[in-house]
């Protein structure tokens, strides 16, 4: 059969998905605003930053009205994924259970995190070398969310290991997984080094579940390569859509041109006005010198733009820089 275009729809476990682009889950960064921009540009599905799961069972605050926020106009888009980690199943089984009742319609599980802090516990891609606790850990969440479960893979731990693929596949068989985020890289180099597309081809050919692409997808023309190369179900757009929504629109067909200035920078005032609207204007200036950069790329601000901004300790600060580089910017274009 043919491969599906990327704008066709998904289904994962009985959840449809209008099409086959993503957005990863990103750790630090994919709060409910960050998937709603996605998916305001047409983004199908949009996984959240990964969650742990025993913060969520021992009901911690912070985590509980922030971090499995949803906003109703997610939906408008597509369904809602909010991603786990942790590798206790009675515990994952009590976190799954409380996303369900947050209004989830899907549940990943990060297996593939390479950050120590994360690893140490036996989480992340700690789980490629337990694969035993791994199937238990997908079966409790099924279990206690009664919701599809899909779980986001390295190729391995290292250099050259293909754990992953074996263990996808067990997850599949054993847990009823309905789909596996494959990352063909080992959790050792983390985002350096080719992805090895083959052996994402080589999952896609014999796992009897969607398999959705990430790594190295920085661009639509590497992210269309990669998706038919490899026969994917889907691709997943991780770092390649920082400060670049428009690239959603770019691999559906819905866009041509790369945004102009007035468009990047009416874009970061929707992204401060929802940062203030999520934490408040305080907490907001701070979430925000993270992104700053991610615009200031595509704005060609330069060194100079990135640290005034950086500099700024206030949203109305960071507001008046911008307006004085949309200023110089207008006076050069003219």
């Amino acid at each position: 059969m043919p491969q599906p275009a990327l704008t066709e729809p998904l289904e994962i476990g009985g959840v449809r998905v209008p099409n086959r682009v993503v957005l990863a889950p990103l750790a630090g960064i994919g709060n409910w605003f960050v998937r709603l921009q996605a998916k305001r540009y047409g983004a199908g599905l949009a996984v959240s930053e990964m969650v742990s799961s025993f913060a969520i069972h021992h009901r911690n605050e912070k985590t509980m009205n922030e971090l499995l926020r949803i906003h109703p106009q997610e939906r408008a888009g597509g369904p809602v994924s909010i991603q786990l980690f942790g590798q206790d199943p009675d515990v994952m089984r009590s976190a799954a259970s409380a996303v369900a009742e947050r209004g989830a319609d899907l549940i990943d599980l990060n297996m593939g995190c390479p950050v120590p802090k994360v690893c140490k516990t036996g989480a992340g891609a700690a789980l490629l070398s337990d694969p035993d606790t791994a199937v238990a850990v997908a079966r409790a969440a099924a279990e206690g969310s009664g919701l599809p479960v899909t779980v986001k893979l390295r190729s391995g731990q290292r250099r050259g290991e293909t754990s992953g693929v074996d263990l996808a596949h067990r997850l599949v068989d054993e847990a009823g997984v309905a789909a596996i985020g494959f990352h063909p890289r080992s959790a050792q180099v983390h985002h350096k080094g080719s992805p090895d597309y083959d052996l994402a081809a080589r999952l896609v050919e014999t796992l009897g579940a969607p398999v959705i692409l990430s790594g190295g997808l920085r661009d639509a023309a590497a992210a269309r390569d990669a998706f038919e190369r490899t026969g994917a179900d889907a691709v997943m757009l991780a770092r390649g859509a920082l400060g670049n929504p428009w690239l959603f629109e770019e691999l559906l067909g819905r866009r041509a041109v790369p945004p102009t200035t007035d468009e990047i920078l009416d874009e970061l005032d929707w992204l401060m006005d929802r940062a203030v609207e999520h934490v408040g204007p305080q907490r907001a200036a701070r979430w925000l010198r993270k992104a700053y950069p991610w615009y200031v790329e595509r704005l060609g601000g330069g060194k100079a733009l990135q640290a005034a901004l950086q500099a700024t300790d206030t949203i109305e600060q960071a507001r008046a820089v911008l307006s004085g580089a949309a200023a110089r910017s207008s006076r050069c274009a003219a």
